[in-house]
């Protein structure tokens, strides 16, 4: 586990000011190390919101095949907040990497990268507190306008923000399965757009979402089922 960036106990001016600088020190230029193991994350919520769900999975490449997983459960930090989300999400993802025996070289997240207000999504925020190579895979857009990507798996369009000169391409809009909605890839951290979108069509099996990504759902809805049997 890397040094702590920051406490977690903000209240939301405060929480967005470090996003702000905290988006200042992520990298979009590729430093990866030989990839030898990648990391699917999935957060989320049980209770009502009370409690707070990370599910870990550790794959290893080109196998995709799985050799660790990890679900931790704690206290819910802060209320849900549009934008701050990494602030609520993060503790758990933190705790279930701390429990990890293998250290991956890439870890990709369910949600967003830079594709974020303030370029600093939950992808983003967890790989520069890891100093991992991160990538957000999303199901929905979070900021940015794009055209519709072609029907073919593997077709994509850019997702913009901004205009005129300070217009930017934030990610991708990706069709990862033909005749299903597309999913919004970003770079987090240490990785640049091309290659994040390059990880992400390598890693897709038969279904919509990234394996990485997709066994990490699955196995946090698995781990629910059985919380409460």
């Amino acid at each position: 586990m890397s040094q702590p960036l920051h406490d977690w106990n903000l209240d939301p001016k405060a929480a967005i000011a470090l996003q702000r600088r905290l988006a200042s020190c992520v990298e979009l230029e590729d430093r990866l190390a030989p990839v030898r193991h990648l990391a699917g994350v999935d957060i989320g919520f049980e209770a009502g919101g009370e409690v707070t769900r990370a599910a870990v999975v550790v794959l290893e490449w080109p196998s995709l095949g799985v050799v660790e997983e990890v679900v931790h459960r704690e206290p819910t930090r802060m209320p849900y907040i549009p934008g701050l989300l990494s602030f609520r999400e993060l503790p758990a993802a933190l705790a279930a990497f701390g429990k990890l025996s293998i250290r991956p070289e890439l870890v990709m997240v369910d949600g967003q990268g830079i594709a974020h207000p303030r370029r600093l999504g939950v992808a983003s925020h967890l790989g520069l507190w890891l100093d991992l190579p991160s990538i957000g895979v999303a199901k929905s857009r979070l900021c940015g306008r794009h055209g519709e990507p072609g029907p073919e798996r593997g077709d994509w369009v850019p997702l913009l923000d901004g205009r005129g000169e300070q217009q930017e391409t934030i990610g991708v809009v990706l069709r990862s399965r033909q005749g299903v909605k597309p999913i919004f890839v970003s770079p987090g951290h240490r990785i640049s757009l091309p290659t994040a979108l390059d990880w992400v069509i390598q890693c897709l099996g038969r279904t919509k979402l990234p394996e990485p990504t997709r066994l990490a759902d699955r196995l946090a809805s698995r781990r629910i089922a059985s919380h409460h049997s």
